[in-house]
């Protein structure tokens, strides 16, 4: 049977999820250096009617002669009774649509901590699976590295595991890993004591794994990149969706990064079997991806939306200067399992209340 006939007597059935999706703060693996400090990927499940209908009444009540509405129109102070509408429970997205969230200076150290000492696979290393031993060790020194070595130390530390997992760079094969190493030198002379300075010693006697991830990295260049956040982002709403039972479907608004390449890899995912950690669950199936113009349906604008004010209001959160109601309004959106090291920040944004304290 195939794929397409598949799909079709699942969605007769009524068991496919069809989803649309967008997401905002993307500049690729360059997670440091672009214009926002948090990713964030929304989804949202309503029929294509229904979402056209909330497009225009966002556009009734804004009021804007723009062509196209975008997330920013929300976010205006003038504009928060609407803003407050669609994320509120008489909204139209609300118990219909899912975000997932990334701090992007938290995935740097995770996806490092996981590669280099947390016994990773290099689904785990692609931020694939959750390693619970490396996420404890990078929620430490995520938490910790800013106070006991201070901005300039911290940026160095952030920026070469940057560079050390990134599968485009001008440096050549070994740099990124002499420079990474060369930063935990200067971490380890600082000496911040208690478990971070275990974690820079583990992290020190890691060269061999580093070295194999480089030269992989040039055997191999269609592997899922370390520091994308867009993959694991739908990897995790999938899960969501699915439920652990159910077959999804994508909708997606055009992205570089979604080739028919990394399309193939994502359904390969979910057609194998993972262990219980892996944070989706073996029995979640993707159908399909298809990539479309978000002017063209208006469940990827509704998405867009949700990205856009969500990834404003984690990372306002984040920053300390969150808004109560606003974030209160986004926490029934957010996905338990966020890419976030931040304990006072997730406590508020987090749906469980006890979740990574």
């Amino acid at each position: 049977m195939t794929g397409e006939r598949a799909e079709s007597l699942e969605a007769a059935a009524g068991r496919l999820v069809e989803i649309a999706c967008d997401e905002s703060g993307s500049d690729g693996e360059n997670l440091l250096g672009g214009n926002t400090d948090v990713f964030a990927h929304a989804s949202v499940r309503l029929d294509v009617a229904v979402a056209a209908d909330s497009i225009q009444e966002i556009r009734n009540r804004i009021r804007s002669p723009a062509q196209e509405y975008k997330a920013n129109h929300l976010l205006r102070e003038k504009h928060r009774p609407v803003l407050t509408w669609l994320l509120g429970p008489l909204g139209p997205i609300h118990g219909n649509a899912h975000v997932h969230l990334t701090d992007k200076a938290f995935f740097v150290v995770g996806r490092a901590v996981d590669l280099l000492v947390g016994k990773a696979t290099h689904a785990a290393g692609a931020g694939l699976s959750r390693n619970e031993e490396g996420h404890a060790l990078a929620v430490v020194l995520y938490r910790e590295g800013p106070r006991s070595f201070g901005p300039e130390l911290w940026r160095e530390f952030l920026e070469s595991s940057n560079n050390l997992m990134r599968t485009k760079n001008l440096w050549g094969t070994r740099t990124p890993v002499d420079s990474f190493f060369r930063t935990i030198d200067n971490l380890r002379r600082a000496g911040a004591g208690g478990p971070v300075d275990d974690i820079l010693e583990r992290l020190a006697a890691a060269r061999s794994p580093a070295d194999s991830f480089r030269a992989r990295l040039l055997d191999d260049p269609t592997v899922i990149p370390a520091l994308d956040p867009l993959i694991p982002s739908i990897v995790r709403t999938v899960a969501h969706w699915s439920d652990g039972t159910r077959p999804v479907s994508i909708v997606h608004d055009r992205n570089n990064t979604l080739t028919d390449e990394r399309i193939a890899q994502l359904k390969a995912i979910f057609g194998k079997q993972h262990p219980a950690d892996a944070g989706y669950g073996p029995r979640a199936r993707l159908t399909s991806v298809t990539l479309v113009s978000s002017r063209s349906d208006a469940r990827i604008q509704l998405a867009d939306f949700l990205a856009g004010v969500a990834r404003k209001i984690a990372s306002d959160e984040l920053n300390h200067r969150g808004d109560a109601e606003l974030t209160a309004l986004l926490r029934p959106y957010v996905d338990e399992s966020s890419f976030w090291g931040d304990g006072r920040s997730w406590s508020l944004l987090s749906p469980v209340p006890s979740a990574r304290r």
